[in-house]
């Protein structure tokens, strides 16, 4: 495997290539050997520009270009075997064109000792050009092998449009990998050439959520440009392009044939273009990946309405019906325990507006502190009168969600102190255990919530905390809650 960004991922073997290598992606292809398992001599040669003729003494010779965006190649052996002189090689950064030399390919079946060692070289130049692979020289003994251009046109469009990650926002996001930085890298031309005349094709070609738009310039040149599709196919559509900025294509013609030219692209686009433009001028109106973008699509509006349907599921568990308004799911209250205990006095709180809802609030306050004995306790009676007169309550209720308040009450020796089952609404944890509170500490969140300045969360909140208080008289402090709001 000769690559120039590690674990990068590919098409699949045996989908271009010939007898000696078999191009995998932008960054990567497979050289074949004769032996199977075993060692062979390899060498690298980095030259300073093309060499000016095809060196000879050898079997085969095949070049593929690669995009070495960090300036750096390895060699690995398909089982893992590396040497030391063939990993992270320093080559030009960006595009590079690798040719590979092999002679003596035998197998061990008929390899004898008299045999010379099977030995490839590399010679490695950096390029402003991405060609398509080729057979410099073939092997008398190679075979023919089937090219799937369109399996890797498929793959190519395929590689320039990916979903985006499923890695959850709240984790950071991951560190920059060195080996994909392709900053300071001019752009790049993709070439493809045709003995006989072919077509560009001109208007729109279908990329599921995006589209390439190829509009004509003059006789020879269109502009290449991406955009989002007027009709996206994906539930959650990409809305980020491969490439912001438009490229030219031009097709020229000359007494060898045409010649194709895409101007000005990214050189990590550029192998994968290669295929799409192979694949484009020899199949007309042919667009394989977007079966595959349909099936995608597919999958995915699936699992986003399995997905709804469990959220609505969970949802009528934990509200007691159809979810209430976006205000309401967003507060930070008792909103869930209110409704599982009497979700239409849910709705009928949010409905108030606001004035009403501060009224229902005291009222819910009040009547806490009327059943829990505490509605002429001093300094609480005092605080519900600031809240009902619109004033400010004391700092003892207001600061640390009423901590000191709290411990006032249980401290107090002029607090009555009664006990009352506590029957926690259905669907809460717990719900089926009966234990025993002391009643004014169950009424005091009450008052408590009318610090809130939201006066949605904090009718919700007295109100729920009030019928808490009433225990086994809650059904009908409830009926008594709807009479007061209706």
């Amino acid at each position: 495997m000769v690559s120039t960004v590690p674990g990068a991922s590919g098409m699949d073997i045996y989908t271009l290539g010939d007898d000696l290598l078999h191009v995998g992606g932008p960054n990567e292809f497979t050289g074949f050997c004769g032996l199977h398992t075993g060692w062979i001599e390899a060498r690298v040669r980095v030259l300073p520009e093309p060499p000016a003729q095809t060196a000879v003494g050898w079997d085969a010779i095949s070049e593929a270009t690669l995009w070495s965006p960090s300036g750096r190649l390895s060699v690995v052996g398909l089982m893992g075997g590396v040497a030391e002189a063939l990993i992270d090689v320093a080559v030009p950064r960006g595009l590079i064109q690798v040719r590979v030399h092999a002679r003596d390919r035998l197998d061990k079946t008929v390899r004898t000792d008299d045999d010379p060692p099977e030995r490839h070289e590399l010679h490695i130049w950096a390029v402003s050009e991405e060609t398509p692979w080729r057979t410099v020289l073939a092997d008398p003994g190679g075979r023919q092998r089937e090219q799937k251009t369109t399996k890797a046109a498929e793959w190519a469009m395929l590689s320039l449009v990916p979903r985006p990650s499923n890695r959850p926002a709240i984790l950071p996001p991951p560190a920059p990998d060195p080996y994909q930085d392709d900053t300071g890298l001019s752009r790049v031309t993709v070439i493809c050439h045709r003995p006989t005349p072919v077509q560009v094709p001109e208007g729109i070609l279908p990329v599921g959520d995006l589209e390439i738009r190829l509009e004509r310039v003059d006789s020879e040149a269109l502009t290449w440009s991406w955009a989002t599709a007027d009709e996206p196919i994906f539930p959650r559509p990409l809305t980020t392009l491969p490439d912001d900025e438009p490229s030219i294509v031009r097709l020229t013609s000359g007494p060898d044939g045409f010649t194709l030219r895409h101007e000005g692209v990214l050189g990590r686009h550029a192998f994968a273009l290669g295929l799409i433009w192979d694949h484009l001028l020899d199949t007309p109106g042919s667009h394989p990946w977007i079966e595959t973008l349909r099936e995608q699509a597919a999958k995915a509006t699936a699992l986003v309405e399995e997905t709804r349907r469990f959220q609505a599921e969970r949802d009528a568990e934990q509200w007691g019906g159809p979810p209430p308004s976006n205000r309401v799911r967003r507060l930070v209250s008792q909103a869930q325990s209110l409704a599982r205990l009497d979700r239409p006095l849910l709705d009928r709180i949010d409905a108030l507006p606001a004035a009403r809802q501060r009224q229902a609030a005291c009222w819910a306050a009040r009547r806490a502190m009327r059943v829990a004995g505490l509605e002429q306790i001093g300094w609480i009676a005092d605080a519900l009168a600031d809240a009902e007169a619109d004033r400010p309550l004391p700092s003892s209720f207001t600061e640390q969600n009423g901590r000191a308040a709290i411990d006032r009450l249980l401290s107090d020796p002029e607090v009555p102190h009664t006990t009352v089952p506590l029957r926690l609404a259905p669907g809460t944890f717990g719900a089926h255990d009966v234990t025993e509170i002391r009643q004014q500490a169950a009424a005091i969140p009450a008052l408590t919530a009318l610090t809130n300045k939201d006066p949605l969360a904090a009718a919700i909140d007295a109100v729920y905390n009030a019928a808490i208080a009433h225990a086994d008289d809650r059904n009908r402090f409830l009926t008594d809650a709807h009479a007061a709001l209706r």
